[in-house]
């Protein structure tokens, strides 16, 4: 005679449900995608802020958790990227900057204009919200050339950005991911920027 199955409590049923889910969320943020907010204007008028964003972890490879060890590397950053990584004066912050230089790459700044390995780039994300106002190092800045394993960033809100004009270098390392798309956009309740929502991030 077959012994009779037993049914398992609602409490554990529930529990392991619950646990299936918090891993799921959890495989997911580390190896997919990760919500972000944008809190200041530094990348004005790409982002706004109030935008939050999903950003792709596996675009430029993935790592092992609480390692710095590849289980595969994706791309490189090209320039144009709009990527995420700590704000190296203060790893617990996460920052967002746009890439304009990627290794090889002569980066300079003459009176507000950009230019890369000697040659004006023109950028339509680009705009100065001080257009009059010259100030060293933000509009009159280097040449350098990116070293190897680095990238030099900026904010499309270039008179009002701190990026590696003013700090440094991004390691290639750091950079956590790839911004995708906007999920919501919001300056306050009344406010719901619906013309942004899924906008994709370019």
């Amino acid at each position: 005679m077959a012994a009779k199955k037993k049914n398992k409590p609602l409490w554990r049923e529930y529990g392991e449900a619950l646990l299936v889910a918090l891993a799921i969320a959890l495989f997911i943020r580390t190896f997919i995608v990760q919500a972000f907010k944008i809190p200041s204007g530094s990348m004005l008028e790409t982002l706004q802020i109030g935008d939050h964003l999903l950003a792709t972890k596996f675009s430029y490879g993935l790592k092992i958790p609480f390692t710095d060890k590849y289980l595969y590397k994706g791309d490189d950053p090209a320039r144009g990227d709009v990527i995420i990584f700590p704000y190296p004066n203060n790893p617990d912050v996460d920052y967002i900057k746009r890439v304009v230089g990627i290794p090889g790459d002569v980066i300079e700044v003459r009176n507000k204009q950009f230019y890369r390995n000697g040659q004006p780039v023109r950028e339509s994300y680009a705009i100065h919200s001080d257009p009059d106002g010259i100030e060293p190092v933000r509009d009159n800045y280097g040449p350098i050339t990116v070293p190897p394993g680095k990238y030099f960033v900026m904010g499309d809100n270039r008179d009002n950005s701190m990026d590696s004009r003013f700090w440094g270098l991004v390691d290639r390392d750091a950079i956590k991911a790839k911004a995708w798309r906007i999920y919501w956009s919001w300056s306050d309740l009344s406010n719901i920027r619906w013309d942004r929502l899924g906008k994709r991030i370019e």
